[in-house]
Parts: C-alpha cells; sequence; structure tokens
C-alpha cells in the first residue's frame, strides 16, 4: 500500500510539471508556470487526500494528501527561484 501512495506522488509531480510545462510554452512565463504548479498543488493535494480516505477508510489517510501538496509546494518554490535566476541574468545580459 505504501508504494502505491508513492507512485501516485511521482504521478502527480510529473503531472503538474508537464502541465506547468504546457502553460510555459502558451505564455512564454516561467512565473505564470510556477502560479500554475502552485495551484495544482493544492488540487492535487486534495484528490490525494479523498483517494487515501477512500482506499484506506482513516481519518488520518489525509496526511498522505497534506504529503503530496507539500511535494507540490516545494516543487512550485523551486521554479519560482529559477523563474527569479533567469529574470536576473536576462537582466544582466541586457546590460552590457
Amino acid at each position: 500500500m505504501n508504494s502505491f501512495f508513492l507512485i501516485l506522488i511521482g504521478f502527480f509531480i510529473v503531472l503538474a510539471n508537464v502541465m506547468g510545462f504546457v502553460f510555459f510554452q502558451k505564455k512564454k512565463s516561467l512565473y505564470f508556470a510556477a502560479f500554475i504548479i502552485l495551484l495544482l498543488a493544492g488540487v492535487f493535494g486534495g484528490l490525494g487526500s479523498v483517494l487515501a480516505l477512500f482506499i484506506i477508510r482513516d481519518a488520518f489517510a489525509v496526511f498522505y494528501g497534506l504529503n503530496i501538496a507539500y511535494y507540490l509546494l516545494i516543487n512550485s518554490l523551486i521554479v519560482f527561484l529559477l523563474a527569479i535566476l533567469v529574470t536576473l541574468i536576462k537582466k544582466y545580459n541586457s546590460s552590457f
């Protein structure tokens, strides 16, 4: 059962990053992609909580969904920091 939830966490992280990449291709903005991943953290965290409640049938199963949301929040933070780094590099290169 534990391996199922680890696969689910990996699946949601990959899905959120792919969706963020698709939105990045549309808008050409890393900030927008980081925002989409941030929004998906809440959505996939709630979906993971509901799925864990149906599978485990225990009130503490909600923490599996919160764990998924935590990893996606960290992922969104990494994308946001990369967006800031890319913006700083672009501004530095355009000044010369």
